[in-house]
């Protein structure tokens, strides 16, 4: 029995929710006023060691996906001991959120539900190409962002100034961008399933086109909100910080451009990697420098 449950753990796929801190980092950036250290690491293993996993493993178990996965090349068969560990990791998620307060914990259930409404065969938003990016990109990036400020802490002002709900909207718009390059490298497999993705209706150069939009239009509204509050030195940081991840998508979108095979998911996964990082970095230079 414990083997079965050894081999189902990779479908958790824990290391791939790593690639999302970039919104934990950036709500706690963009907080003005004191908030909890203690309760940011809290907030931290809740989200990115409980409730993440939790949701990737229950996508996995409906998708029971045969090809390569996000942060898995050869993902493992499906079996009912995934499952269990989905309701062990989402029993652990809220109960830890609970500890941090009552208000982060209704969040998280929020998030697991709607994570759960995406892949659940009964409802499978993903089937649904704009729905399903919509729900992603808002639940992923504002949602998130404000949920991991509830969870350290912040008060009802410092949530609803006008500057940090900016600053949510601009973590949607980089989801938004982001978000079907993830998608790229399994149109086969998707339209196998009749999962009709964004990225699939956009097609390859499609894809890419669309996530350059929204990434610019995420780092327009980024140098608007940091303009409003006066804070040239965070626009700095974050402009030489993404300067690979501009530098490897340009690179990316070229050899796409000239051989769409290039859209596969050695490079996907590259771009996951770079990004996260440097992001994360420069979100946490960011926290450093004040």
């Amino acid at each position: 029995m414990l083997t079965a449950y050894k081999k189902a753990l990779p479908l958790l796929r824990i290391p791939f929710s790593i690639y999302l801190m970039p919104v934990f980092w950036f709500g706690l950036s963009a907080l003005r006023g004191p908030w909890s250290g203690w309760r940011a690491l809290g907030v931290f293993v809740v989200l990115h060691l409980l409730a993440y996993p939790a949701s990737n493993g229950y996508n996995s178990y409906y998708d029971k996906d045969e090809g390569s996965i996000g942060g898995l090349k050869t993902p493992p068969k499906v079996t009912p001991e995934l499952l269990h560990l989905v309701w062990a990791f989402d029993a652990l998620a809220v109960a830890g959120a609970a500890l941090l307060s009552l208000p982060f914990a209704a969040l998280v259930v929020v998030y697991l539900l709607i994570s759960k409404a995406y892949s659940y065969e009964g409802i499978r938003l993903k089937k649904y190409p704009l729905l399903s990016t919509l729900v992603v990109v808002v639940f992923q990036g504002a949602f998130t962002l404000l949920m991991t400020q509830v969870g350290v802490g912040a008060t009802t002002a410092q949530l609803f100034e006008k500057s940090n709900l900016l600053l949510a909207l601009v973590s949607t718009l980089f989801l938004c961008g982001s978000y079907p390059l993830t998608q790229v490298y399994q149109h086969e497999e998707d339209a196998r399933r009749g999962d009709r993705t964004l990225s699939l209706r956009l097609g390859i150069r499609g894809t890419f086109i669309f996530a350059a939009v929204g990434l610019l239009a995420g780092a327009a509204a980024l140098g608007l909100a940091y303009w409003l509050r006066q804070e040239i030195r965070p626009l700095l940081i974050f402009l030489v910080a993404t300067g690979p991840v501009v530098a490897l998508f340009g690179r990316w979108a070229w050899l796409v451009w000239h051989d769409e095979t290039a859209a596969d998911f050695e490079h996907t996964m590259r771009m996951n990697q770079v990004s996260s990082l440097c992001l994360s970095a420069a979100f946490i230079v960011m926290l450093l420098w004040r």
